[in-house]
């Protein structure tokens, strides 16, 4: 474990600290909430003069100045530069107001770190923010990928992002802030419950702490192995690409088995245009790849903002 400087002394939980080398600078995504409030005095504490902190201004709710405020001054408590940014996300047709924020969030990230000659962002979610990902995406039927749940380290908009925090669960953060008379915001809208992490957070992981006591450890021992075979498979479509080409050609998609053929086509869809097909979708799309016997069958299904079609002898992704 990394030692800590001045007051905090050693952690009561398990944190997985990025390689940071000197001269390197990292930005903690900081909401002013308990778990990016302790990210950010932690990674103040291990890399003085190395750390900033980027709070995104949704605007969303009556006391977003409020959240701003109390952000800026933590920040010169601490000596840390805030960069605060105002984000207005408009959602798509199709898109949830959330999906919209979170795709808004991550480029306005990414921008300041570019902007700013920053190296990477440290992200706030926790065990327990694991914990519901996967509830969700169970809920949802999801795969493989859904079960993996929230990645440890991932790139997005040519920036590397770290979640550190992911083996410590919410109560115990928020003991250790408690312990060292840190203080932090309480966003209201964790209470409410038309929210469906919400629901989870107060209804589903307290009957899970009562079962299963240690839950937390076993959830991130499933999203570790679902990692593990979401990589097999990703090498497995890459494989397999290497004979069906980009965009796939039809006729080398039919030669191969219906499981090869979903796999290389998730792969294709999600690492070529940021979508994913539901399971009724991917069934419909490889009817129709089977069917596509002449020239003139034609092949046109509705996928996240766009549609699958066939251009001649290969498939193409259409941005709506």
């Amino acid at each position: 474990m990394a030692v800590l400087k001045g007051r905090l002394g050693e952690l009561p939980f398990a944190c997985a600290w990025p390689a940071i080398h000197p001269g390197q600078r990292l930005a903690v995504a900081y909401s002013g909430g308990a778990d990016s409030t302790a990210l950010l005095h932690l990674c103040a504490a291990l890399w003085p003069g190395q750390v900033a902190a980027i709070h995104i201004h949704h605007g969303l709710q009556a006391a977003a100045d409020d959240f701003a405020q109390h952000c800026q001054a933590a920040c010169d408590a601490l000596q840390v530069p805030l960069h605060s940014v105002h984000v207005q996300a408009k959602n798509a047709k199709g898109e949830s107001p959330e999906d919209a924020a979170r795709k808004a969030r991550y480029a306005t990230l990414a921008a300041v770190c570019k902007a700013h000659a920053i190296d990477f962002v440290a992200l706030g979610q926790h065990a327990d923010d694991q914990v519901e990902t996967m509830l969700i995406a169970l809920g949802r039927g999801a795969g493989v990928a859904g079960l993996a749940g929230m990645p440890a380290t991932f790139e997005r908009h040519g920036v590397r992002f770290e979640r550190p925090l992911l083996a410590a669960g919410s109560a115990q953060i928020r003991q250790w802030l408690t312990a060292h008379n840190i203080g932090f915001i309480e966003d209201p809208t964790n209470a409410d419950m038309a929210f469906q992490r919400n629901h989870i957070r107060h209804t589903l992981v307290p009957a899970l702490q009562a079962v299963f006591p240690q839950f937390r450890e076993t959830f991130a021992r499933t999203a570790r192995n679902m990692a593990s075979a979401l990589e097999l498979n990703a090498q497995a479509a890459i494989k397999d690409i290497a004979i069906t080409g980009l965009p796939p050609a039809i006729a080398a998609l039919q030669q191969l088995p219906i499981v090869n053929q979903a796999n290389v086509l998730r792969h294709w869809l999600k690492t070529g245009h940021g979508v994913a097909g539901s399971e009724a979708q991917m069934a419909e799309l490889l009817a129709q790849i089977a069917d596509c016997t002449n020239k003139g069958k034609r092949i046109h299904i509705k996928l996240g903002n766009g549609f699958i079609v066939r251009n001649a002898h290969v498939l193409e992704y259409q941005s709506g």
